[in-house]
């Protein structure tokens, strides 16, 4: 696949060729909606905890006697029916962690990277160099560039003078090129990349595992 490479002012510079096996791959959506939930999952914390009956401050000791009061046959006050008592069938703390395969995972990075391609979301810079932080200048490298909405600014290595400049724009986010993951992909309209980071994509996805 071939596809231009652009300077920090829209312009194109050259037309490099890109890996078919990492950015031209059939779609294969059961997969990548299988690696979506699983990396939700194993982002949540799973703390949430509430005191069962046996836990709550209290006498466990019978309000009144079984018969003959003409109430209601009432336990403790830690009974759940009460105020102040344990919560009946509550959360308690547990793990919501999901595995996929490590072949699965792959696989589900190289669709939604073909997908970008295939949809013209991805965007090969040329470099990324700023000797200072300066929102400014991320702003108009995206008006420059045409990107009106999302995207994710991926970089070979980190770079604070680009994490510092962009970290007020809500509608971007940075991040190193090996940490691209299948949620933020799908989150994010476009896939903005160093040309040293798509090179990097390659090396790290473009294996046969």
């Amino acid at each position: 696949m071939n596809i231009p490479v652009y300077n920090k002012r829209g312009e194109v510079v050259r037309n490099i060729d890109i890996s078919d096996a990492v950015f031209a791959r059939e779609a294969n959506d059961a997969v990548v909606h299988q690696a979506l939930l699983a990396q939700r999952a194993n982002a949540r914390q799973g703390t949430a905890d509430t005191k069962t009956r046996s836990e709550v401050a209290g006498s466990s000791k019978k309000l009144h006697q079984q018969k003959h009061t003409g109430r209601a046959r009432a336990g403790s006050r830690k009974s759940g029916l009460r105020r102040g008592g344990g919560v009946i069938f509550g959360p308690h703390p547990r793990s919501f962690s999901d595995s996929l395969t490590k072949k699965a995972r792959r696989l589900a990075i190289r669709c939604v990277l073909s997908s970008k391609a295939a949809e013209k979301g991805l965007v090969v810079l040329d470099e990324l160099v700023l000797e200072e932080p300066k929102t400014k200048e991320i702003v108009n490298l995206m008006k420059a560039l045409n990107i009106e909405n999302t995207a994710i600014l991926a970089l070979h290595e980190v770079d604070q003078n680009v994490v510092k400049s962009a970290r007020n724009l809500s509608s971007v986010k940075t991040m190193p090129a090996r940490l691209l993951n299948v949620a933020d992909m799908l989150t994010y309209d476009k896939l903005l990349l160093t040309e040293a980071a798509l090179r990097q994509i390659e090396e790290l996805w473009g294996g046969a595992a």
